[in-house]
């Protein structure tokens, strides 16, 4: 199976330069915890919802203003 694309974790590529192991190293733990800490600060707060909110339901229908009221169609 193919892994969805948020399940990859972030690539790193070096285009030009030559770095050292601890360049490198240093470079993938702050890129990393970077990436942690926006994925964790990224994920939506669910809504409060009281206890009314819940129990309550629609009294009526919202009304149609597309029918005429009665017989009078003005």
């Amino acid at each position: 199976m193919s892994e969805q694309p948020d399940d990859r974790p972030p690539a790193i590529e070096i285009v030009r330069g030559t770095a050292t192991e601890e360049e490198l190293a240093a470079l993938i733990a702050v890129v990393s915890d970077a990436y942690a800490r926006e994925a964790a600060d990224a994920v939506a707060e669910e809504p409060h919802v009281s206890a009314w909110m819940r129990t309550q339901r629609a009294l009526r229908r919202p009304l149609r203003r597309d029918i005429p009221w009665g017989r009078y169609s003005g």
